[in-house]
């Protein structure tokens, strides 16, 4: 007995052809993938077990958006100093393409640092005047100096940190990571996006935390700064939560009802996304409430900190966050970059980061929770070590991007504290030696989390994909 033919009016897609074609049996093979994969993502991540004993349970990211200048923060070059206003031997820039900004410069005129750099700590780490703080907590940190990428513009840089791929529509690192393993509490949103309010700078889109071709439910909520963090999880006037409660039940019904029918993951989405955004109600407001900080710990992060929406208050929020069981937190501070007025310019980013983010580490550890959380700090590249522009001794100047080289830190989450890992040239334009790129970067992190790059995959057109591309290792010497 077979099935009546289709009117040819009847629009067809592949589920209708799938629900109609054999007596369905394709609508059942379909439903039983879907389910199957559901049920994984569903449970404790996709990955059920991890691949190894992980070090971090959870990551703070604290995205410096812009390329600050490694050159005058934490990579001291005295060369470039004595050589300032001398031209970049071509031996040296070895045909590196530039920017269109300084490309058709007439002349590539070196320029040290303006700001003086002292050794700090057991472990002699030399850092900037500007991190005062930052030096204070120097012994806990490792600071990686030959990070390396092939992004020279903004978009595909802050895309390839982010994502693995300097083109977007893959996942980001916390949508994998939500994906392999799943949440830690069901209260909160496993994957948060927080960014410093009223900062200028290259614009901060959404794919940046997506889901790319995961499930949905995998991208991150952005709690934004005021009296609403997170959008459309409140009751309308006159809608009480036991009214919610009903109506959120009859719609996981009336889903459930489609998706026997029509099985499609979309759905299961859906309700997830309803689900989680009721729980927030009470989850969200108890997170974001900072009366119940002592004053101290205020006073740790800095004036800032009580100021909804600056970094110093990120800071605060993100390490409350970490502690209800969010296992990926994501900070955004733009304003990095310097093609002039680069004195004046670091100054006031280094015045809004370096009190909050230091204090953020110490605070973590003494709270016990340093050591299973994994905390960094850096942008999508550097800066160049000549003057974009004309020269003019004892003017202010600006550097262009630089992606040969540049530094990033990490603490906790089972980094080897106290080290400064990998080497520029005495010009700090070349890395010397061994670097480490955007994937060998991501490979670590995974690592850190128990996870094996290579086998954390998500089959998408017809190919497995993964955070780490087609490449990428683990940086086995900065790890404890």
């Amino acid at each position: 007995m077979s099935n009546p033919p289709l009117a040819p009016s009847c629009s067809m897609n592949r589920r209708t052809l799938l629900n109609t074609f054999g007596m369905g049996l394709g609508g059942f093979a379909l439903n039983e993938m879907l389910c199957k994969e559901v049920q994984a993502v569903n449970g404790n991540g996709a990955l059920q077990h991890v691949h190894h004993a992980p070090k971090a349970k959870r990551v703070i990211y604290l995205f410096q958006a812009g390329g600050p200048s490694q050159l005058d923060l934490f990579d001291n070059k005295p060369t470039l100093v004595k050589r300032t206003g001398q031209q970049l031997p071509e031996s040296v820039r070895g045909g590196q393409r530039l920017t269109g900004m300084s490309g058709n410069q007439s002349s590539l005129p070196l320029v040290g640092s303006p700001f003086t750099f002292s050794q700090h700590g057991e472990s002699g780490a030399t850092l900037s005047e500007l991190l005062p703080h930052t030096a204070a907590i120097a012994d806990r940190l490792c600071f990686v100096k030959a990070m390396y990428t092939e992004s020279i513009n903004h978009g595909p840089g802050v895309c390839f940190m982010q994502s693995g791929s300097q083109i977007p529509g893959r996942p980001s690192i916390g949508a994998w990571l939500d994906y392999g393993l799943g949440s830690i509490t069901n209260e909160l949103p496993s994957f948060v996006v927080l960014i410093t309010k009223k900062k200028g700078g290259q614009p901060l889109q959404s794919h940046l935390w997506g889901s790319g071709f995961l499930p949905s439910r995998h991208q991150a909520v952005r709690f934004r700064s005021g009296s609403d963090p997170v959008l459309y999880i409140n009751n309308p006037p006159g809608i009480s939560s036991d009214n919610r409660r009903l109506m959120l039940d009859g719609l996981r019904r009336l889903h459930e009802h489609q998706f026997s029918g029509t099985p499609d993951n979309e759905i299961t989405e859906r309700i997830a996304h309803y689900e989680m955004a009721y729980r927030m109600q009470a989850s969200v407001p108890d997170v974001t409430d900072l009366s119940d900080e002592p004053k101290h710990v205020l006073e740790r992060y800095g004036s800032d900190a009580t100021d909804a929406g600056s970094f110093a208050a990120n800071c605060l929020l993100a390490r409350r966050l970490a502690e209800r069981g969010v296992r990926f937190i994501q900070l955004y501070h733009q304003g990095w970059d310097h093609h002039g007025g680069l004195r004046g310019g670091l100054k006031k980013q280094c015045k809004e980061t370096d009190q909050p983010a230091a204090a953020l580490v110490q605070d973590l550890a003494d709270r016990g929770m340093l050591d299973d959380t994994l905390v960094i700090w850096g942008g999508e590249f550097g800066r160049t070590n000549y003057c974009q522009g004309l020269y003019k001794p004892n003017a202010d100047f600006g550097r262009d991007h630089h992606p040969r080289c540049f530094t990033s830190w990490m603490a906790g989450g089972g980094i080897r504290p106290g080290i400064s890992w990998g080497k520029t040239c005495e010009y700090g334009y070349n890395i010397d030696g061994e670097g480490v790129h955007i994937h060998d970067f991501h490979a670590t992190l995974l690592h850190l989390l128990g996870i094996d790059h290579e086998r954390l995959t998500y089959k998408f057109q017809g190919r497995r994909y993964r955070l780490t591309d087609v490449h990428g290792h683990v940086v086995k010497e900065i790890l404890a």
